[in-house]
């Protein structure tokens, strides 16, 4: 008897291209632009203007992150030195019940 399982769950969230844990950081992202927005809106159109511009930066930045680094943090060890072992062949080796060599 099988059991099913439901794989949507193994699936990130998606929402305008960004996945998972980054659009908390662009929500973040664009909370922080609005509010600076307002607040350099004090300096006329020319500060809001340089406030939605640093936000859709660090939208950008978010993406370029995204892309670059994956939704998955890996600690990546470029120095490994990866040794594998000699493929072996089982059925020889499990045909008799023995480890002798056989010639096949």
């Amino acid at each position: 008897m099988g059991f099913y399982l439901y794989k949507g769950l193994k699936k990130p969230l998606v929402f305008f291209g960004l996945k998972g844990k980054y659009i908390i950081y662009a929500v973040g992202v664009i909370g922080a632009g609005v509010l600076a927005a307002l607040v350099l809106s004090k300096f006329g159109l020319l500060g809001s203007l340089l406030g939605l511009a640093a936000t859709a930066g660090g939208v950008y930045l978010i993406f370029r992150r995204q892309d670059k680094y994956g939704l998955y943090d890996k600690t990546k060890n470029f120095d490994q030195i990866f040794i594998f072992p000699k493929r072996m062949n089982n059925n020889k080796i499990f045909k008799n019940g023995s480890s002798k060599k056989t010639n096949l």
